[in-house]
């Protein structure tokens, strides 16, 4: 995973500890920053390392970000390429693993609005796999699922439809 990629997902989890259910926006990171750290660096730089512009952070930022994001300071480089990490331990609910799994192909989807929205309102759900398992089950009903797009509308065909 790429140094942006971490950022976005890191920036998604603080959102979700805080009780937002959406991601913290970069602008929303800079002041909780200068707030709770007592240091700032500018929603511009943010950017520019999340676009990739600047793919490595200088020590005091990599630094007054883990803190504020509670991760070690080496999480927050680009992983080696083919490299994987869970960043839940042994211990986490195979709930939360598929959240996690559902947040990194949203991230993976990331050129795909509706893709990547439909799969962050998954992992938000209270219950992820019961999201899942009931579009199996949908799949699994012949005509089924072009009822329910019928139904839906063009809505459920995606605001970025293709």
């Amino acid at each position: 995973m790429r140094l942006g990629e971490k950022l976005r997902y890191l920036r998604e989890v603080e959102g979700a500890l805080r009780g937002f259910n959406r991601a913290l926006t970069q602008q929303e990171v800079v002041r909780l920053l200068k707030k709770e750290q007592g240091k700032a660096i500018s929603q511009s730089y943010l950017s520019q390392i999340e676009s990739g512009a600047r793919p490595h952070l200088t020590n005091p930022t990599r630094m007054l970000l883990a803190r504020f994001f509670k991760v070690q300071p080496g999480h927050l480089v680009d992983d080696p390429e083919g490299y994987r990490t869970e960043l839940i331990s042994g211990l986490g609910a195979s709930e939360n693993k598929l959240d996690l799994l559902l947040r990194e192909g949203a991230e993976r989807f990331h050129d795909d609005p509706d893709l990547r929205d439909a799969l962050l309102k998954v992992a938000r759900h209270e219950d992820s796999r019961r999201c899942v398992v009931l579009l199996g089950e949908i799949l699994d009903n012949p005509g089924l699922a072009e009822r329910l797009l019928q139904v839906l509308g063009p809505a459920a065909g995606g605001r970025h439809s293709r």
